[in-house]
């Protein structure tokens, strides 16, 4: 007779700078808890998973926010408790899928997933197989290692596998209950910090460095072998790519984990950006010269899709001070600059209205600075679930500047659809993003990519680094090679 399993599913899922001076609070996640969990993931059919019938899936808690500043610690207390109070009401359980993301910063906590999943394990017991599915940009401890036992993480970034891996995840952990593994994981850290925007794999050298992980898939006594880049932003102990390659032979793990980490070593100085890259100046002055419109330019240090705060006004101030744009001769569009207090503003002057508003230093004063822009309210568009807030736009000359009520990011070129403004019309379009492939990709041939001021600078040699493991490359751009000796981590409950 074949067993009926009883698989949990929670996890808060953020990537966090600790260079922001935001911290970020309850106020910001979006929570699902229990049979709504399942009904999230598009990989589940009818509350199954691959048509499993004979496993009953359990939601706790699930809590996601588009990157920001580190958590407050009581809205992460707030959070981790009440995802353990449901985990303890569901229990027992053969299995917990631990869906993070794995860069979550939390004031005064150096390793917050690991935290959170040690806390889960002392919940479940050993005998619970916990897996996870994270994305590639987050920072992998050992204490995480010590209480997880399979481990898999996106290939592809911008994160186009994303689901993918959380599914992979979720089959791991199904066929390693089937089999009865309980596996190994070898763990080795990777002392290389760099930026998500200089190692995309959809070019070289991260497309073949991700690309010959599948070598390792195929390796007898090996069940996943993931690589991560890590998150740069956070000044933490824990801040570094790594590798885990989970698998019932240790020697084989052990030995793929050494492969992987050294060719990313390797590869550390080819790593680059995808896109030509400049200052402020530099980019709008070669947009202005392009023949071809629009030119997208990203405004790399400000980006909320990293954690940057989104109201840094440089590249506004930038775009306001040439005369083409100012008179509107030329067009542009800026996405965005968050301010509460402006969007209310420009809804009491109504559309149509001149209005003198400020514009930055509110949520990064730090790196920002307040910005007087005079204008007409081009626009207002009601909140709806996909931003979150309402959204004025303020045209001054020829300059369309979007300002949300709350902290949004503009992936996709997809994102302006409801706005009305066609993009194929405009001269230069500015967003606080960091990849311009994929999707940008297919909107214009020519994007840039502005190396600006921000809680997510490209810089990443000028950033106050006070605690991270040194020597750390690039910040010790010398440094010796590591002698690689990945730790292993014995199966959990023998």
């Amino acid at each position: 007779m074949s067993r009926h399993y009883r698989i949990g599913i929670g996890g808060i899922a953020f990537e966090s700078s600790t260079f922001s001076p935001l911290h970020s609070t309850t106020a910001d996640f979006h929570i699902l808890r229990g049979e709504e969990i399942v009904a999230g993931y598009p990989y589940f059919e009818n509350g199954t998973f691959e048509g499993r019938e004979d496993v009953s899936w359990f939601g706790t808690l699930k809590a996601r926010a588009i990157p920001g500043g580190a958590v407050a610690t009581a809205s992460y207390l707030e959070m981790k408790n009440e995802l353990l109070e449901r985990l303890e009401a569901v229990l027992p359980l053969d299995g917990f899928f631990f869906d993070i993301h794995g860069a979550m910063s939390v004031v005064g906590m150096d390793d917050a997933e690991g935290d959170l999943v040690a806390a889960i394990r002392k919940l479940v017991g050993p005998n619970c197989i916990i897996s996870t599915g994270m994305d590639l940009h987050g920072n992998v401890t050992a204490q995480e290692v010590e209480n997880i036992d399979i481990f898999t993480a996106y290939r592809q970034a911008p994160h186009v596998d994303a689901m993918e891996t959380k599914a992979r995840a979720v089959h791991n952990l199904l066929a390693c209950l089937d089999s009865g593994t309980r596996p190994y994981r070898a763990w080795q850290r990777i002392p290389v910090g760099l930026p998500g925007e200089r190692t995309s794999t959809f070019w070289e050298p991260g497309m073949s460095v991700y690309g010959k992980l599948t070598e390792s898939d195929v390796v007898p006594g090996v069940l996943d072998a993931s690589l991560w880049v890590g998150y740069v932003w956070a000044d933490q102990p824990r801040n570094s790519a790594t590798t885990v390659v989970t698998g019932t032979d240790p020697d084989a793990i052990a030995a793929e984990a050494t492969k992987i980490a050294k060719r990313y070593w390797d590869a550390r100085a080819e790593f680059d950006f995808g896109v030509p890259t400049g200052d402020s100046d530099w980019t709008i002055a070669e947009a202005l010269k392009s023949e071809i419109k629009p030119v997208v330019i990203s405004d790399s240090g400000d980006n909320p899709t990293a954690g940057g705060a989104g109201d840094i006004p440089l590249m506004a101030q930038k775009l306001l001070a040439v005369p083409e744009i100012a008179s509107g001769e030329k067009t542009a569009l800026l996405a965005s600059l968050m301010n509460a207090k402006v969007v209310e503003e420009a809804k009491a002057a109504g559309v149509g209205a001149e209005i003198t508003v400020t514009l930055g230093g509110v949520n990064d004063p730090v790196n920002g600075f307040p910005l007087e822009v005079t204008g007409t309210v081009h626009s207002i568009h009601p909140s709806d679930t996909i931003m979150g807030g309402d959204i004025a736009i303020i045209k001054s000359g020829g300059l369309y500047i979007l300002v949300p009520q709350r902290r949004i990011q503009f992936g996709m070129p997809e994102s302006f659809d409801r706005f009305g403004i066609d993009l194929h019309s405009l001269d230069i379009i500015v967003i606080k993003i960091g990849y311009l492939d994929h999707e940008w990709e297919d909107l214009t041939p020519v994007r840039l990519l502005a190396l600006t001021p921000g809680a997510v600078n490209q810089d990443i040699v000028s950033l106050p680094f006070q605690r991270v493991q040194r020597p750390f490359y690039p910040l010790d751009a010398d440094m010796a090679e590591p002698e690689w000796a990945p730790q292993i981590f014995a199966p959990i409950g023998e």
